[in-house]
């Protein structure tokens, strides 16, 4: 079996750090984030040894894996994924702009 290398974009980055910080600021503790963090990471580990697990999207090279509330939305790319966004799924789906970070939609 195959163990696929993982990349983050930055964007993806960025939008873990902003979930994970507005739970901090709201709960005014970071054992929820730590949860949530934590969940995210095993989704992360989960698709690197079977990447087609995840929901195919429009893009034969994308998928979407579904944790709690959130959708960690990678590319495949030989044998690396590239975590493109962290969204989430309680937030209105025409806000969702996949094209832009997609590195190869070919």
């Amino acid at each position: 079996m195959v163990k696929y290398k993982v990349e983050w974009s930055i964007e993806a980055r960025l939008d873990l750090i902003d979930i994970l910080e507005f739970y901090i600021i709201r709960n005014k503790s970071a054992l929820y984030s730590k949860k949530l963090n934590s969940k995210i990471n095993k989704s992360i580990k989960l698709i690197t040894k079977n990447p087609l697990i995840g929901l195919q999207s429009q893009i034969n090279s994308v998928r979407a894996i579904i944790t709690g509330d959130y959708q960690i939305i990678y590319e495949i790319l030989d044998s690396m994924i590239v975590i493109i966004m962290i969204w989430d799924c309680r937030r209105d789906p025409e806000d969702k702009i996949l094209d832009q970070r997609i590195k190869n939609s070919k």
